[in-house]
């Protein structure tokens, strides 16, 4: 068995996607350096939260979901070294859940790492990640309660630090938390940096290349992706909401456009202070240990102007909506052109053949000139 377990909770949107991208492209250079990730994908990690939160509709899944937590659990016991689990979902667990994770790692000494940003950014992130998700809920109404599912994950269940960590020191003891707070200012493989150093590893010894940033929509373009949404039937599976609205409209087609950024409503910037300052004052009596500035966590006082999501005109959505058409026009037309061409192996054969025809009658026009 391993002799520790790094477990990295999230939170949603704090730089967890450009962290698991690092390591799961990492992944053999972190275990010669001590560190098992295991599973055999990242989604491993995805439908191990699922099943430790206890996700009602798991039994209806496939079995290499259903069984990836007792997987990854076999592999860190006949393992040795340190092992890391990372996917930011489980920060939705109840403190129950949290607690039987612990006990099912066995005799491993479980860390929790925490990335933390200030709320206000993070709030408004989250937002736009619900849209990639397939939520149709307005920004004016998110957010405006706790729940108390443990598979809520876009909600402050997942985004309140101090709730987040409240839950899971009932698990884990403050001084095996390690908070590690974004520095809006750092350099972006800051926190890579600070990661590995948890972990006891060398961060110039991984290569940072396949890592990316998680861009953000314009305020006029995620209105009309959450208006899509309200229109999409059949687009429930994970697959569908992960390539087609996530990836290929949002990311691909939406983002690109580099539209207005905005803010939440007035007193959702209210809600977010609140717990900002929440979040600090409980970190700095917790006994966590915190790496960074927990000012960093604080909504600044002068904020720059930006509009409301609820100030988008239909006007404005129908001019995202018309380039988004003309676009995905494009998109068609190259995809029908390309399923007509045929497969590259036929057509290499094609030209064998037709290169074969060629020299056969060179051969025979040289055959009859022959005296």
């Amino acid at each position: 068995m391993v002799d520790r377990v790094f477990l990295h909770i999230g939170l949603p949107k704090t730089a967890t996607s450009y962290l698991q991208t690092i390591v799961w492209s990492n992944r053999d250079r972190l275990r010669r350096a001590g560190v098992v990730v295991p599973g055999s994908r990242r989604t491993d990690h995805l439908w191990a939260s699922r099943e430790v939160r206890e996700d009602p509709h798991l039994e209806r899944a496939p079995e290499a979901h259903r069984t990836a937590w007792s997987r990854l659990r076999r592999e860190l016991s006949s393992s040795t070294g340190t092992g890391l689990i990372s996917h930011e979902f489980f920060a939705a667990a109840s403190a129950r859940q949290a607690r039987d994770l612990v006990q099912a790692l066995g005799d491993a000494e479980v860390h929790v790492v925490v990335t933390a940003r200030e709320p206000l950014g993070l709030f408004t992130a989250s937002w736009q990640e619900s849209l990639k998700n397939g939520s149709t809920t307005p920004m004016a109404d998110y957010g405006r309660k706790v729940s108390e599912s443990p598979m809520a994950i876009w909600n402050w269940r997942t985004l309140d630090l101090r709730l987040v960590l409240q839950r899971w020191s009932e698990a884990v003891p403050p001084g095996r938390i390690h908070v590690l707070v974004l520095d809006p200012n750092a350099d972006r493989d800051d926190v890579w940096r600070r990661f590995a150093g948890l972990l006891g590893v060398d961060p110039d010894a991984f290569d940072l290349s396949q890592s990316f940033p998680n861009t953000s929509m314009g305020v006029a373009e995620a209105e009309t992706l959450r208006r899509i949404n309200t229109r999409l039937e059949g687009f429930n599976r994970a697959f569908d909401k992960g390539v087609y609205i996530r990836t290929f409209l949002a990311d691909e087609r939406l983002v690109p456009r580099k539209g207005e950024k905005f803010w939440p409503e007035p007193d959702q910037v209210a809600d977010c202070r609140r717990r900002a300052e929440s979040a600090v004052s409980y970190l700095r009596e917790s006994g966590c240990d915190v790496s960074g500035r927990v000012e960093h966590l604080l909504v600044p006082d002068d904020l720059e102007h930006r509009r409301l999501p609820a100030s988008v005109t239909d006007s404005e959505v129908a001019e995202v909506a018309v380039d988004l058409a003309a676009t995905m026009l494009g998109d068609v037309r190259s995809l029908r052109t390309a399923a007509r061409r045929p497969p590259p192996s036929r057509r290499a054969e094609r030209y064998v053949a037709r290169g074969r025809r060629i020299v056969r009658r060179l051969s025979a026009g040289r055959r009859r000139r022959t005296p």
